[in-house]
């Protein structure tokens, strides 16, 4: 692909990844037989439920951003499965420390969107470095074991805004 426009729409093959803006963006590996996801056992349960990333946690729930937070919304008509209970939002995604989880979420969101506005007009060699970084510092670089997840996040977002915001 050498453009890559809002609103463009492409066909990617199970485990497929599209490389975007010098950022590879892996997309989630279907089955090609029932065009579900792989990790789904026999009886349509997740088999890597304890495990599974945010993206498949939140599922069939979606978030809307208002500015300054975000509220959960149900994607009406995405899960099949009949006489489903109701549950809380809280149960629904099961992560400790749901409060800072949500203002994790909420500060990656808006920086992400700051970063977005700061790089307008960057040329494209510019983009790609900033990519970069954020993909070495926030993805690439282990987190350290046995020390907090959210402490050592913010740490890195703390340089990354003094760097770029």
């Amino acid at each position: 692909v050498k453009e890559v426009r809002k609103g463009d729409v492409f066909i990617v093959k199970p485990g497929e990844n599209i490389p975007v803006d010098g950022i590879v963006l892996p997309a989630i590996a279907m089955t090609s037989d029932k065009d579900q996801c792989s990790f789904l056992n026999k009886a349509g349960r997740c088999s890597i439920h304890m495990f599974r990333p945010g993206f498949c946690r939140l599922f069939p729930l979606g978030r809307v951003y208002d500015g300054t937070g975000f509220s959960y919304f149900l994607q009406t008509g995405q899960c099949k499965k009949e006489h489903l209970a109701k549950v809380k939002v809280r149960q629904w995604i099961n992560i400790p420390e749901l409060k800072r989880y949500e203002q994790f979420v909420c500060d990656w969101h808006y920086f992400l969107k700051d970063l977005a506005k700061t790089s307008q007009g960057l040329s494209p060699e510019l983009i790609k470095t900033l990519h970069s970084y954020i993909l070495k510092v926030f993805y690439l670089t282990p987190y350290q074991d046995g020390s907090d997840f959210y402490d050592q996040f913010y740490m890195r977002l703390n340089d990354a805004k003094k760097l770029f915001l």
